[in-house]
């Protein structure tokens, strides 16, 4: 007898420097976290409560390894169908090792497992119109390889990072620089914000948002960037 359930193989990231996997449970990620990305998308910067959208959790993947499962070379992420404007957004990954609800912003950082630089891939055609629209935006977000990630580096090695320098190139001309430092709402804000809507488990992973300078990317397009003491990835658009 055949079961009627196929269990797919579970989404893991390297750990940098081990033979080690972190086992991923959910995606989230933080709109709107750097003041001056949200004038550039034609939003207030004021402080106001971080809000949250998700990814698929195999929607992550480490673009050194490549995902011969799919077929992709290594290095390479293929552009995304239903788009004619996929953008790059560059961010801080925060990985969680210990879960939780209505955790204080002061003991969050407890919970925080360890870190990764990742590039949150963006369909903004169809997002734009989904918010014209005012429906769901989901599918702009959660896509096949849409959140190219470095390998995580544990904090108990590298500790958590408050100031860094944050990049991302295409074809080595430079279109994001930022520090970690600009977030609107640190990483405890954040932990502690979205433990409150959700309990957080092990192996969750939030994307923490992005600095100004965001654009669009065509096939053939080379992405450098990274964190600095964090990580950095590199793939080519196909």
């Amino acid at each position: 007898m055949t079961s009627a359930l196929l269990v797919p193989s579970p989404t893991s990231l390297p750990v940098a420097g081990s033979p080690e996997r972190f086992f991923v449970h959910r995606v989230y990620c933080v709109g709107r976290n750097y003041a001056d990305h949200a004038r550039e998308m034609g939003n207030d910067p004021d402080r106001e409560p971080p809000f949250f959208f998700a990814k698929p959790a195999d929607a992550i993947f480490a673009v050194d390894e490549g995902v011969p499962a799919r077929h992709v070379a290594p290095h390479e992420v293929p552009y995304p169908p239903q788009t004619h404007n996929l953008h790059f957004e560059m961010e801080l990954v925060v990985a969680i090792g210990r879960g939780g609800s209505d955790i204080e912003p002061h003991a969050a950082l407890d919970h925080v497992w360890g870190y990764g630089a990742g590039v949150d891939l963006t369909r903004r055609d169809l997002q734009d119109t989904a918010k014209s629209l005012r429906r769901p935006w989901d599918l702009s977000k959660g896509f096949d390889f849409s959140a190219p990630c470095t390998p995580l580096v544990p904090a108990s090695g590298g500790g958590h990072p408050a100031s860094a320098r944050i990049w991302l190139n295409v074809d080595d001309e430079p279109k994001q620089m930022g520090d970690l430092a600009d977030q609107i709402w640190a990483v405890p804000d954040i932990v502690a914000a979205l433990s409150r809507s959700v309990t957080l488990l092990p192996g969750d992973v939030i994307f923490t948002g992005t600095p100004a300078g965001v654009g669009a990317l065509v096939p053939g397009n080379v992405v450098t960037g990274g964190i600095d003491g964090i990580g950095e990835l590199s793939f080519r658009v196909v």
